[in-house]
This record gives structure tokens, C-alpha cells and sequence, in this order.
């Protein structure tokens, strides 16, 4: 009887794609797979009561590193593999001048200030790119300036900067990548010298260290040796998110190119 592996699965396009490359992969090596997806701190707090198995995936060390520390004061993890290097940003449509708006400052300027949505439309109150967007708010006294961040569903962000950018409006997103929208949109980054956005993370498949027996030396090889990059993240999450295409399929049709 094959044994059952359980996957916790941030409730976020990307983060299915990358769970679906693991899941494949897992498939393959002749597993079941169970994916439970949940928002990123319920996905830590299953992780540590081992109503899942791994994580994938895990950002680490800013936007993840502290509820992968809360976790292991229970149990040992295991990161494996290297899914993408995400990072967090703040970006515009690339028709809004350079020259006028060229990082997070210059949104305090009158004449940008005027043009410029005044709301600022983010996710889930508990994802690393809403934390540090709330601490930019105050950082650069964008509160005061007229500017409010709100959270809200990952549709919610994503669908207000496509018809912003369908009128032609100038409007801020606070993003990340890899992310579905950069394989369809020039999104310019907005230059955030505070470093409030974080660094550079590993996105990694976090495995509980008392559930490395389930596996050959082979199989978590196998696991260590996957790595994907941003732009394929993208890619992928676009054919899902926006072309309608079958997640599993996709990701699968990715992994038999063996590219």
C-alpha cells in the first residue's frame, strides 16, 4: 500500500504551483499526495502539529523565518531543494515615468501624490509583503499623505492592478516575485532604500525531520535536487491563474520537458 505524503500549501497561486511540482515529483516516486492549503501561518501551525508532513514552500529567512523558528522549538525540520529566490516589492505600471516615480519617496510628491490611487491594495494580513507594506506606510508617512494599504484576497490585489492598468491608471501594487502578473505585465520596481521589503529569500520544501524515515536517501535526494527559478514560477502560474489550464497537468507537461 503506498504511503500517504500531506503537503501544506499556502492558499496562493504560486505557492500551488510549486506544491504541484513537489506533488508530481512525489507521485513519481510512487507516494500518494495530500495537499492542504491554508494561509501562511495556519500552514506552520499544521506543520508543527504534523497534520502535515512538509511545507512547500517556505520562504526563508524574511518573510518565513519566524514561524519556521516557532515550529522547530517542537520538532527538527529539513529544508530541501531550492523552488525560487522570491523577494518582495512595491512596483507601478512601466507607463508611469521613471523619471517622476522612480522609488517609494517620490510617491510624496504633490504632482505624483495627485495622480496616483491613493489605495493601496494588498493580500492577507499575515503574508510578509503585508507586513512590510505596513511598516512602509508609517516608514515614509505615506498614512499621512493620503495613501491607505488595505488587505484583502489575493483576487482582490492582483484584479485591481489589471483594470487600473487597462484605463491607464497609475496605481501601486505591493508584490512579489515570482508572480503571474510579471509574465504579462512590465511592472517596474519602485527603489526602497529603508530595506523594509526584506532580502532576498530561498523558497525551499521544508520536510519534518521525524518524517525523513518515509523516504529512500535516493527520494530525498531527488527532492533536495529540484530548483526552478521566478520565471518559471511565473510562466506556469500564468497558464493557471489566467489561461484556465489544469494545475497539475501543467506543472507535470513542465517537469516531462526536463528542462
Amino acid at each position: 500500500m503506498s504511503q500517504t505524503i500531506t503537503i501544506g500549501v499556502t492558499d496562493l497561486s504560486f505557492h500551488s504551483i510549486a506544491a504541484s511540482l513537489v506533488a508530481n515529483t512525489l507521485k513519481a516516486m510512487g507516494f500518494k499526495v495530500k495537499r492542504i492549503y491554508a494561509h501562511h501561518e495556519k500552514n506552520f501551525d499544521n506543520l508543527k502539529a504534523g497534520t502535515t508532513d512538509m511545507r512547500a514552500s517556505a520562504w526563508l529567512p524574511s518573510s518565513h523565518g519566524g514561524y519556521k523558528a516557532e515550529v522547530q522549538k517542537t520538532v527538527p525540520l529539513i529544508d530541501l531543494g531550492l523552488h525560487y529566490e522570491p523577494y518582495a516589492l512595491w512596483g507601478v505600471p512601466n507607463y508611469v515615468p521613471a523619471e517622476t516615480v522612480s522609488e517609494i519617496a517620490d510617491l510624496l510628491k504633490p504632482e505624483v501624490a495627485e495622480k496616483m490611487k491613493s489605495d493601496i491594495q494588498g493580500i492577507n494580513a499575515g503574508a510578509g509583503i503585508t507586513r512590510f507594506s505596513i511598516k512602509m506606510m508609517d516608514a515614509y508617512g505615506l498614512n499621512n499623505a493620503g495613501y491607505e494599504f488595505h488587505t484583502g484576497t489575493e483576487e482582490a490585489c492582483f484584479s485591481a492592478f489589471e483594470n487600473a492598468v487597462e484605463h491607464r491608471e497609475w496605481v501601486i501594487v505591493p508584490l512579489w516575485k515570482p508572480h503571474f502578473l510579471h509574465y504579462k505585465y512590465d511592472i517596474r520596481e519602485l527603489k526602497e532604500p529603508k530595506g523594509l521589503l526584506g532580502v532576498v529569500d530561498k523558497a525551499v520544501l521544508l520536510l519534518r525531520e521525524d518524517k525523513k524515515p518515509l523516504f529512500t536517501e535516493e527520494q530525498l535526494s531527488a527532492l533536495d535536487a529540484l530548483r526552478f527559478d521566478n520565471e518559471i514560477i511565473a510562466a506556469l502560474d500564468y497558464k493557471v491563474s489566467r489561461e484556465g489550464k489544469d494545475i497539475d497537468s501543467v506543472t507535470q507537461e513542465w517537469l516531462n520537458s526536463g528542462k
